[in-house]
């Protein structure tokens, strides 16, 4: 009897609609909160930095989204997504950080202080393990793109990180930022190529020097092709130990 109500109490999460988990989450249930938090984080993380440019903030930005989204869970009604909601409340956090930004940047610029940012951390590390050269070329181009998307305009990198990173639709995408499907689709549009026309000659400079073929690994395949075909290396020839 213990264990069928221990059952209950304890539902499937994954199998719930959003409104019903966003119910355990007015009830402070743990589990539904903790599963709401894990399943959303990359999500909103990247949706922050695609505004804010920095990992710090970013992470700031999705803590306090995570605050007030729990403290108004009980308005979340199920007429879009709770990851959509969530997302919304994210973009309008860290829009607010970076408008408090900017006005204190045009404070202090206008005292004649100079300001430097050091946008260090990148997005979206890996950990994959790869062929050293493999891994060398893989990096090299991750950190490229990395940069060239936070060069992007800040309408434009919104879009690209929900769309192409993120995966969402064009439709979601509008009620997230709350602009028009068609400014979403000529965003992205503008920032594929943007991106294309600035990453071109960078990853094609980065591939020329990757994966060489040179040394043991270029003779001992020349030495297989050439025993296929019935012959045998030069240098094989001409040693003193070779049969005559």
């Amino acid at each position: 009897m213990t264990s069928i109500s221990a059952q209950a109490a304890k539902p499937d999460l994954k199998q719930l609609s959003d409104a019903d988990l966003a119910g355990l989450c007015v009830q402070r249930n743990e589990a539904a909160i903790q599963y709401v938090i894990t399943t959303n984080n990359q999500r909103l993380f990247r949706t922050a930095w695609s505004i804010l440019k920095n990992r710090t903030e970013a992470e700031e930005a999705v803590q306090a989204a995570y605050m007030s989204a729990f403290a108004n869970i009980g308005s979340f009604r199920g007429e879009s997504a709770l990851s959509t909601w969530l997302t919304r409340i994210v973009v309008n956090e860290a829009l607010g950080r970076h408008r408090t930004e900017q006005r204190r940047r045009r404070m202090l610029d206008q005292e004649g202080v100079a300001i430097m940012d050091a946008y260090r951390d990148q997005l979206m590390r890996g950990s994959v393990t790869e062929p050293p050269d493999a891994g060398v070329a893989r990096e090299q181009i991750r950190k490229r793109l990395e940069s060239a998307v936070a060069a992007l305009a800040d309408p434009f990198r919104s879009v690209f990180v929900l769309r192409e990173i993120e995966g969402l639709s064009s439709e979601e995408t509008s009620e997230i930022l709350d602009v028009p499907i068609a400014t979403v689709k000529t965003r992205l549009l503008r920032a594929r190529r943007t991106l294309q026309k600035s990453l071109a000659p960078d990853v094609r400079s980065i591939l020329q020097g990757t994966f060489p073929f040179a040394g043991a690994d270029c003779a001992s395949l020349t030495e297989r092709v050439l025993k296929k075909l019935g012959l045998q290396p030069a240098q094989a020839r001409s040693s003193p130990e070779s049969p005559r």
